[in-house]
């Protein structure tokens, strides 16, 4: 029996059963539903595409998979250099593993040993945000902050090792202030806090902490597992601020196949670069460097620079400022919208409830939680269809 994520199975409703999908349509044995979602942000080119498939089936035609320990291939070589090229400043050290979870586990332990190597053994701290969500893995739980996902570590007690701040400068400062000789680094998702509820905050925060950071020799680590691949609007946030340490996952591989990357910049990598050897980052997922998701990566950025999907997304960011302008309802808290997302949060979470199979009923699957209800659409998505995700939306307020 599938044990299904985010659901108690005893009272849990039956999940759609997907049998075929293609574009930005999944389909049903009764609907064909336009993916509101795109299976939690990471299809990005749809369903089904012909050149993504083409890299795979070429791949798998020579091998699917060996390790990375002891051996390489010609995949794994490729990607990190595309990245290592595509990638602003000195990002050029790239780290593979499974899943956007154990990239962030990656980067924490990377600068909490950065820091080790050089006798520095008192930053043990890190600093992160209120609302953040990292993963589901035990120490990005602990860098997160949001109860509904990780309370099973109130068993723990509250952490000494990480601090959580607002996004306020005032609170960035005081808390830089206070801790910056125990810090190893700050973790932040980059301008869009995505599980916490769709946030969003100005690029000043960032350039302040990478003003502080740098003042106090401290790491900075942008998660982009989410906000990646043009997510808000720009192609990465560490295009407008430089971090030491950035994480992707989710759409790297068009969503085609689980696989991150942790991108270490040069300051960070000769931390590890050493004839010690208890200062090499001892960590080695099995299917880190998978050759069939390295070659997928590679079509999928080829696919996202060639068709300039930055544009198709400011597109989506046009459309749904227009459809969502002047749309108001008692119960709506506030409509946020960011590149290719947009969220409508509620005061009561009652208000949303039911609006998945409405929304089923009607052509659209959407996923909404808590207090949100939101969508992040494939960046194929036409006209019409975006239209008609957006108006499900608005229906739900004007029928209920």
């Amino acid at each position: 029996m599938i044990w299904y994520p985010y659901e108690q199975m005893k009272t849990m409703r039956s999940p759609y059963k997907i049998i075929n999908a293609e574009g930005v349509y999944l389909d049903t044995e009764d609907r064909r539903l336009i993916d509101s979602v795109s299976s939690w942000w990471s299809v990005i080119h749809g369903y089904k595409h012909p050149e993504l498939n083409a890299a795979i089936e070429t791949q798998l035609e020579r091998f699917s998979h060996v390790m990375l320990g002891g051996l390489t291939h010609e995949p794994a070589q490729r990607l990190s250099d595309k990245l290592q090229s595509w990638l602003p400043g000195d990002l050029d050290y790239c780290f593979f593993s499974d899943s956007g979870s154990v990239a962030v586990e990656v980067a924490l332990k990377m600068a909490l040993q950065f820091f080790m190597n050089r006798k520095e053994t008192q930053r043990t701290m890190v600093l992160a945000l209120e609302h953040a969500y990292h993963g589901d893995t035990f120490k990005t739980m602990e860098v997160g902050d949001d109860e509904d996902y990780h309370f099973v570590l109130n068993a723990y007690g509250k952490s000494k090792y990480v601090v959580h701040i607002p996004t306020r400068i005032e609170a960035l400062e005081k808390a830089f202030a206070r801790y910056h000789e125990r810090l190893n680094c700050l973790i932040v998702e980059p301008l869009l806090q995505g599980a916490g509820g769709m946030r969003m905050y100005d690029i000043s925060f960032l350039k302040r902490a990478r003003e502080l950071c740098d003042q106090y020799g401290v790491l900075l680590v942008f998660d982009e597992v989410a906000t990646g691949f043009g997510r808000t609007g720009n192609r990465f946030v560490a295009d407008l601020v430089l971090p030491d340490i950035l994480v992707l996952g989710k759409a790297l591989t068009g969503g085609y196949i689980g696989h991150a990357v942790t991108v270490a910049n040069r300051r960070v990598y000769e931390g590890f670069y050493d004839d010690n050897p208890a200062h090499a980052l001892m960590h080695g997922p099995t299917f880190m460097g998978n050759a069939l998701a390295c070659s997928v990566a590679l079509k999928s950025i080829e696919l996202f620079e060639k068709q300039d999907y930055l544009s198709r997304i400011h597109k989506i960011e046009a459309i749904t400022r227009r459809e969502m302008k002047g749309f108001f309802d008692p119960r709506i808290k506030e409509i946020r919208i960011m590149g290719a997302c947009v969220c409508i949060e509620v005061y009561d979470s009652a208000s949303i409830a039911g609006y998945q199979q409405f929304a089923y009923e009607r052509g659209v699957f959407s996923r909404p939680f808590l207090n949100y209800l939101y969508a992040m659409v494939p960046y194929i998505i036409k006209e019409d269809e975006l239209v008609k995700v957006l108006s499900t939306m608005k229906a739900w307020f004007m029928i209920m």
